[in-house]
Parts: structure tokens; C-alpha cells; sequence
């Protein structure tokens, strides 16, 4: 039998999915994980990136904190916070680990798409009367949604790849099968949890997929969208 063979009978067997360590428990930690590090991460980079956009000042510093943040190496990073911040309070340095990697194609995403606002469609609408902050919030980020959701979605994917380091500090996720089939050598369960993570980074991928689509289709109308805002 071929080892896909066997990972495949691994994941499919009953015993994978009963009980506290089935498979349905590890995606539901492996997701919260991803979903609460993406939240913090759009809730910081999302305003300064629009803030970036908006006024074109901080571009070079936000551009070079990016970059440097997804330079850290995040396993070095996870064990240095961990130390820190103590074993039992793991699950918060993961947490910010995770944070540090979504900041960057979040924060670029935010930016660019109000970057690459046609000029004459933000003039058009100060010379309605607008406000600059109306301009941000009503032109400028509508318009801007599918690079931003374009970033949201390239940091939920590496949110997802990387979040099996969680379970080497002990906080479970899909890495508890990597980590327990390379340490006993149990390769078809190795291989199963990292089919495993493949089809959850596949299936955010299409939902962030069409949800970009979305939100192409309410924000390609640019010239519905002014006098709409200016009623």
C-alpha cells in the first residue's frame, strides 16, 4: 500500500473523528487560532493602511515594517515569546506570532487599494463638498475592497500554514498530527494532517475567492457610487 494509500485510510478511519482529539476538535482549534489572529491583524493594519493610502505620508516606513516583519522566522519567534511570556500563557504568544505574520499583506492590501483610486474619481467627489473623511470612508475604501480583501486573504492562508506551530508549545491544531507522526515515525499520519491543512488553506481560499468577486461586482461602478454618496 502506498503512503497516500495509508494516509488516506488514516483519515477516514472512525477513530478519527470521536473523541477529544478527532479531527473536527484539531480544524476547530486550527480555525480559531487563524480567525482571532486575522481579526487583531485587520484591526490594526486595516486603519493605518487606509490611513497610508489616504494621505500618502508613512508610506516608506509601513512598507519596510512589513517587510521586516516577514522576515522574523516564526518557530524562533513562537519559542522566544513562549519563554517569556510562560509556558501557561502559550496560547498568547502564538496568538501574537500570528498577529506579527497577518500585519504585512493585510496592512499592503488596505494601502494599495486606496492607493490605486483613480484620481479623478476622489477629485470628482472633494469637489462635490465631501470631506476628506468621507472621501476615505465612502470612495476611496469601497473602491479599495478587493486588494484589501486580497490581502486579507493571502494572510489567512499563511495564518493557516503557519499555525502548526501552535502544536509545538502544546495548543493542539492540525500540527499535532505532523509533530506526533514525525516523533513516532508514523508517516501516514503525518502526511494525513498535512493533507488535512492542504484542504482548510484550499476551502478559505475559494470562500476569500468569491467573496473578492463580491466585492468586485460593488465596487466596479465608480461612477454609481458618487452621487450615491453625495445624497
Amino acid at each position: 500500500m502506498s503512503l497516500f494509500a495509508q494516509a488516506w485510510a488514516w483519515l477516514t478511519a472512525p477513530e478519527q473523528w470521536t473523541g477529544a482529539g478527532a479531527l473536527p476538535v484539531r480544524v476547530g482549534e486550527h480555525l480559531l487560532y487563524t480567525l482571532v489572529a486575522l481579526a487583531l491583524a485587520t484591526l490594526v493594519a486595516v486603519p493605518v493602511g487606509y490611513a497610508v493610502g489616504h494621505t500618502g505620508r508613512g508610506r516608506q516606513l509601513a512598507v519596510g515594517l512589513a517587510g521586516a516583519a516577514r522576515a522574523l522566522p516564526s518557530l524562533g519567534v513562537l519559542t522566544v515569546l513562549t519563554l517569556a511570556v510562560g509556558v501557561g500563557r502559550a496560547g498568547l504568544a502564538a496568538t501574537a506570532v500570528l498577529v506579527v505574520l497577518a500585519i504585512p499583506p493585510v496592512l499592503a492590501g488596505a494601502y494599495a487599494g486606496v492607493e490605486n483610486v483613480d484620481g479623478a474619481v476622489t477629485e470628482s467627489a472633494r469637489a462635490l463638498g465631501m470631506t476628506p473623511w468621507q472621501v476615505l470612508t465612502r470612495v476611496e475604501a469601497p473602491l479599495g475592497l478587493p486588494l484589501l480583501i486580497g490581502g486579507v486573504r493571502s494572510a489567512a492562508l499563511q495564518i493557516i500554514a503557519t499555525a502548526v506551530l501552535a502544536a509545538y508549545v502544546g495548543l493542539g491544531g492540525l500540527g499535532v498530527y505532523i509533530q506526533r507522526g514525525i516523533a513516532l515515525r508514523r508517516y501516514e499520519e503525518m502526511l494525513g494532517g498535512a493533507i488535512a491543512i492542504v484542504a482548510l488553506a484550499l476551502v478559505a481560499d475559494a470562500l476569500f475567492a468569491l467573496l473578492a468577486r463580491v466585492a468586485v461586482r460593488l465596487s466596479g461602478t465608480e461612477r454609481r457610487l458618487v452621487p450615491t454618496v453625495t445624497t
